[in-house]
């Protein structure tokens, strides 16, 4: 059996390397098709029926008219009468015609008459909604009540931020075609190429072998695209209500940006307590959240700084006639840590302590305290802290006012049940082979350098083919968990593949195949050149044979083999500009520290770094859903109003990936949620350092900074 093990970081050619991305070009240059770029021949067009109201019972439908518009090739109902609705835009019914625009018109013949109920829609105030709220019960360790006694500092916030919308610039859909034969054609926008084809062969009862899924691209997911969803299955209804006829249905943007997914809000009161040194020994929560009609997640609070001694906590879960919660990159996590870090800087500046002090002098309450102190000294260096941290209320004349902040994170991340197929082909053709999908994060890049590295060649002589159930099942992208189950079935495959060479080379060699090596294009007896076969001859040796070997990662296997672990952490220190006249807050530079266990390629490392800041940004200064109280309605569901932040709000981003011999021997760990948590608490605190007082709810507009300064509540 060959060593799995990565090779020693000395003596790597391609892993490490800062490589463009395999698909860069294509998708620069528009070349690059998505699901929804599709147009099959034969293709019908589905448009979907909502419902107006937040909360209703559909009395009856009428799709008679609809079904006799020119064009339409069938209606799918699923809401019939009797249905309760629990949120605007719940889907009603589905409508496939020759033409996009045929089947919206259609859409306006459909009849349905609705007996309207009573809805909530904001939990902000936990007061107003106690009917709609669940509690979870209190949890005490340690001796809360003594502890407050003894304390000599004790510190009170409200904290709050909203539910945000995934906003994926593809929106949700599929094409789907239900053949005569059952066979079921799906090409969808998905984070899971492998489990939705068994996900849409449940749903229509066909066999899952019938089932045949194929994505090239996805234009995002974030955490939303996982099921075939209503809309997928409505697709296959219809396809085979028409002969099998191709169906594509997309959600609009309008409907997008409601029920595709969101982020849960976290709101809470939160004392902390400390003794004269900084040292926190209380900590004290009322927390409430809803994630929509069933709920809301349950920040794990406090974060990262779990071991304070004493604790009460109480959480509820609050229902309200919104669509529901889907994972949104790190789950709970960034609401967590603003709700913890803001807690802490408060503290802090309670006390007249630098909470850069305050995070240091209290890293022993964390689970990886060497981590975090040299973490937060690096992020402190990189970010000026010595020279440009003030004390709140100190922030010099006129009207800009300048701040740092810090936010902190921690993730698993280690890799999922993955299968890869190496195929090593007599003209020297290499593939590998996943049912795996690339989330634009460089997923076919790191599988090519894994290959690429385990056989002695370039990036560019492997062919990576994911996206297609004909391969073998990988798991989906979610939890930051792809590219430690690709990249260690890859290598395991690769390794396999090239032992079989080995055996069919080594007589042309005169050497044992437990003797041969691949380096630089070359099967060779190890440490001797000399003896050696270029590739394209090496595999000229298997006649008309091609070998195909596979290799699986097995989650519980993975740690002892040490190709990819869990667990991480990481500081983001924020530094931002705001102007107390306009309440408008500039970004001027943010730094982000993460360790990250062996980086197979740094350069789409950091771009997901990048990526994870600008989504902390749009959350900390301008994104939010907006609710209409008496209709229910959401009242920023496009893209002109519901704002994420451009190019020019970005400010600096600088990036410090812990890239040492120390991390490297922990294997592969997933980089994809832990850099999008702690942003948000950052600059949230740094525009507390700047302006000398708490936004207490998150975004920080304009609006909500001039509120705080004024006295008034965001």
């Amino acid at each position: 059996m060959p060593e799995y093990r990565w090779p020693e970081m000395s003596k790597r050619k391609v892993m490490g390397k800062r490589l463009n991305r395999l698909d860069g070009v294509e998708k620069a240059s528009g070349r690059a098709k998505y699901s929804s770029d599709l147009n099959k021949p034969g293709m019908l067009h589905g448009a979907t029926l909502v419902c107006p109201y937040a909360h209703a019972r559909v009395k009856s439908i009428d799709t008679s008219a609809a079904e006799k518009h020119p064009g339409v090739t069938g209606v799918h109902v699923v809401s019939p009468a009797g249905t309760e609705i629990q949120w605007a835009h719940w889907e009603v019914a589905f409508v496939a015609a020759e033409t996009e625009l045929a089947a919206r018109d259609a859409l306006k013949k459909i009849k349905v008459e609705y007996e309207v109920l009573p809805h909530v829609v904001h939990e902000k105030d936990l007061n107003k909604v106690q009917s709609r709220a669940k509690a979870a019960g209190e949890q005490i360790e340690g001796d809360p009540d003594q502890a407050l006694k003894e304390a000599a500092v004790v510190s009170e916030g409200f904290y709050g931020i909203p539910v945000l919308e995934h906003s994926c610039l593809e929106p949700h859909g599929n094409v789907v075609s239900w053949t005569p034969d059952n066979k079921v054609e799906l090409n969808p926008t998905t984070q899971a190429v492998t489990s939705i084809r068994g996900d849409m062969a449940r749903a229509v009862n066909v066999p899952v072998a019938n089932v045949h899924v194929h994505q090239d691209h996805i234009g995002g997911g974030f955490g939303s695209k996982f099921q075939p969803d209503r809309w997928g299955v409505a697709a296959a209804h219809l396809s085979k209500a028409a002969g099998g006829r191709p169906v594509k249905i997309f959600l609009d943007r309008q409907i997008e940006q409601v029920i595709a997914g969101c982020r849960p809000s976290a709101f809470a009161r939160i004392k902390l307590a400390a003794n004269k040194e900084g040292k926190i020994t209380l900590w004290e929560s009322q927390s409430w959240a809803t994630g929509g009609f069933t709920g809301g997640g349950s920040p794990p609070i406090p974060y990262v700084y779990t071991r304070i001694p004493n604790q009460r906590k109480n959480h509820s879960a609050v229902s309200t006639n919104t669509a529901p919660i889907r994972a949104w990159r790190a789950p709970n996590h960034p609401q967590a840590s603003y709700l913890t870090c803001a807690a802490m800087d408060d503290l802090a500046a309670k006390m007249k302590m630098d909470p850069l002090e305050l995070f240091l002098k209290n890293v022993d309450l964390t689970a990886r305290a060497d981590t975090y102190e040299r973490q937060l000294k690096k992020a402190a260096e990189m970010a000026e802290w010595k020279k440009l941290w003030h004390p709140r209320g100190d922030s010099g004349r006129g009207p800009l006012k300048r701040g740092l902040g810090i936010g902190v994170c921690t993730w698993g991340g280690a890799g999922h049940d993955s299968t890869a197929r190496c195929n090593i082909h007599p003209d020297g053709t290499v593939e590998v082979e996943l049912g795996s999908q690339d989330l634009g994060t460089g997923t076919r890049t790191v599988i090519a350098q894994v290959a690429a590295e385990s056989l002695g060649l370039r990036v560019n002589d492997i062919r990576v083919k994911i996206g297609d159930t004909n391969y073998p099942p990988s798991g989906t992208s979610g939890g930051s968990t792809t590219v430690g189950g690709v990249s260690s079935s890859t290598r395991k495959a690769t390794l396999n593949a090239l032992e079989k060479l080995f055996e069919e080379v080594a007589p042309a060699l005169g050497a044992p195949a437990t003797e041969l090596e691949a380096v630089d294009g070359k099967i060779q007896v190890k440490g001797n050149p000399a003896k050696s076969l270029d590739w394209k001859a090496a595999c000229a040796k298997l006649g008309v044979k091609t070998i195909s070997e596979t290799g699986q990662n097995i989650p519980r296997d993975a740690p002892k083999e040490g190709l990819n672990t869990g667990g991480v952490g990481g500081v983001q220190i924020a530094d931002v500009t705001v102007d107390v006249e306009t309440g408008i807050v500039k970004m001027n530079r943010i730094v982000a520290v993460q360790d990250c266990g062996t980086v197979i390629n740094p350069k789409t490392a950091e771009s997901q770094i990048y990526g994870a800041i600008i989504m902390s940004i749009c959350g900390a200064l301008m994104e939010e859903r907006v609710l209409d109280a008496v209709t229910g309605r959401m009242l920023n569901n496009e893209m002109e109003f519901y704002k994420l932040a451009g190019i020019k709000d970005v400010g600096e981003i600088l990036v410090h990936l812990e890239i040492d011999e120390i991390n490297d021997k922990r294997g592969v760990i997933g980089l994809g949620e832990p850099p999008a948590i702690g942003g948000i608490a950052a600059i949230a605190n740094a525009v507390a350092n700047a302006i000398g007082v708490r936004v207490p709810i998150v975004p920080m507009t304009p609006m909500n900074v001039l509120n705080t300064l004024s006295g008034r509540m965001s």
